[in-house]
């Protein structure tokens, strides 16, 4: 049987500075090496200073994941030398006298199937390094360590995953969660990075490092559990070590032997006092905590009679569920949700172009009130939609700028449907006799209209005049 477990690293990314020093957190835009200062450059003589907001946001991680927050917390050194890491050390978590991190045992439920937090530690990210050249032999290697001392948390499951989809689905409802309570923006570049640990049966455990995007983690899993499937098949021992995934080629690869924790040689940091952590402060960083996504749902379900299927794809996108409760009042809040999910998320589906959209809650608002209101068909929501996305009109000008002004007047309708029955003379006939057929005619009326006509009205007069 597959076991499969994660290590998640989510970044900390709306913390205005780094876990141990003053320099900002958002260390993207800025010049290689221009972000540090003696703390995070490792320095002889500099002492870290604990970012107390850091501890608040990983503690509500913590709480949205179930997981039991003790009453101390305490930081130890990870010993390893690599060039991204300027101290030599990091300073982490670890549950050497007990339980320590910032939380353990928690657990989330995936499509029914629980999925165990084993812990989740804080610790400062390393710093990034940057390959140069277009070969082996001209490659280079550069160390830019404005990163380093970013804070971040580690997420440890259990091998509780069984496939590759099921990581993937995870990684989602964590990433949805984590933006929601407000802590990171997991679609910032390095803001999520995975670790996928891997074993078949009883066979030793093969690591995937660093894996930037959900998509590769599910890919390389992929690849991972057919190699070890196949060596196991031919009586090839697989063997316990660090894998990278190489994207271009589609394959992991092997990196070095897997380190086990003795390796690391953990010891306290004496720097930084055990931090207490009492009940008076987890109540108050409860209330701290924004509404949780299966909360959101239910309240959207209970208030407003949404389909279940809307709920959850509104609930869990914060960018549209925040724009639906500042877009909706009690006569068009279905209408809101239907325009979002079924046509503003198809626009704008990544974070980029949801950025880029200029559509504001008063435009989504206006239009929901024209539909329900029947001022405007869905037809023509639609192109005003698009407009007001692309141009930030008002909704009224929009309206004004396209002509879609709806028209209901049965006389009207009635005139544009003798044009139809004139051109269509064989469909006329065909819904005489199956009046299934009949959408086809309303489907040209609306064409003649541009989509203007009131559906209601012209199915009617139509069925009247077919005698259907």
């Amino acid at each position: 049987m597959t076991k499969i477990g994660l290590e998640i690293h989510c970044q900390l990314t709306k913390l205005a500075s780094k876990l141990f020093c003053s320099c900002k957190a958002e260390y993207r835009n800025a010049e290689p090496n221009s972000n540090i200062c003696p703390v995070c450059a490792g320095l002889p003589g500099s002492l870290p200073m604990l970012n107390k907001k850091a501890v608040e946001k990983a503690a509500m991680i913590s709480l949205a994941l179930g997981c039991t927050i003790p009453e101390k917390i305490g930081f130890f050194r990870k010993n390893y030398f690599y060039p991204d890491l300027p101290k030599n050390f990091q300073i982490t978590q670890y549950n050497a006298y007990g339980p320590t991190s910032i939380g353990s045992d928690g657990k989330i439920e995936i499509e029914g199937k629980t999925i165990r937090i084993r812990r989740i530690q804080l610790e400062e990210d390393p710093g990034r390094l940057v390959y140069e050249g277009t070969s082996e032999k001209t490659m280079i290697t550069l160390v830019d360590y404005n990163r380093a001392g970013t804070p971040l948390v580690e997420i440890v499951t259990e091998p509780d995953f069984e496939t590759p989809k099921q990581v993937r689905m995870f990684l989602n409802v964590l990433a949805d969660l984590v933006e929601n309570i407000g802590v990171s923006d997991p679609y910032l570049e390095g803001a999520m990075r995975v670790d996928g640990n891997i074993s078949e049966g009883d066979g030793n455990r093969v690591e995937i490092k660093n894996v930037g995007s959900f998509r590769d983690i599910e890919k390389a899993l992929h690849f991972e559990i057919t190699r070890q499937q196949s060596l196991v098949e031919r009586g090839i021992q697989v063997l316990a070590e660090t894998r990278h995934w190489d994207e271009a080629r589609r394959i992991t690869v092997s990196s070095r032997s897997k380190e086990e924790e003795q390796d690391y040689r953990y010891l306290p940091e004496a720097d930084i006092p055990i931090v207490q952590i009492g009940n008076n402060s987890i109540e108050q960083i409860k209330t701290q905590m924004p509404e949780s996504i299966v909360a959101r749902r239910e309240r959207y379900i209970k208030k407003y009679g949404m389909p279940a299927q809307v709920a959850d794809v509104l609930s869990s996108d914060k960018f549209y569920s925040d724009l639906f409760d500042k877009s909706h009042n009690e006569k068009n809040a279905k209408e809101v949700s239907n325009i979002i999910t079924t046509d503003l998320m198809g626009v704008a589906d990544t974070r980029e172009k949801k950025i880029e959209l200029k559509i504001t809650p008063n435009h989504l608002s206006d239009l929901a009130d024209a539909i329900v209101a029947n001022k405007l068909t869905r037809n023509s929501g639609k192109l005003a939609l698009h407009e007001m996305i692309q141009s930030g009109k008002p909704f009224a000008d929009v309206v004004s700028s396209l002509d879609l002004g709806h028209v209901s007047d049965a006389g009207s309708i009635e005139k544009v449907i003798d044009e139809v029955f004139q051109e269509e003379e064989k469909a006329v006939m065909e819904a005489k006799q199956n009046p299934d057929t009949i959408n086809y005619l309303v489907g040209k009326v609306m064409r003649k209209t541009k989509g203007k006509a009131d559906p209601a009205t012209t199915l009617d007069i139509l069925r009247k005049k077919l005698a259907v």
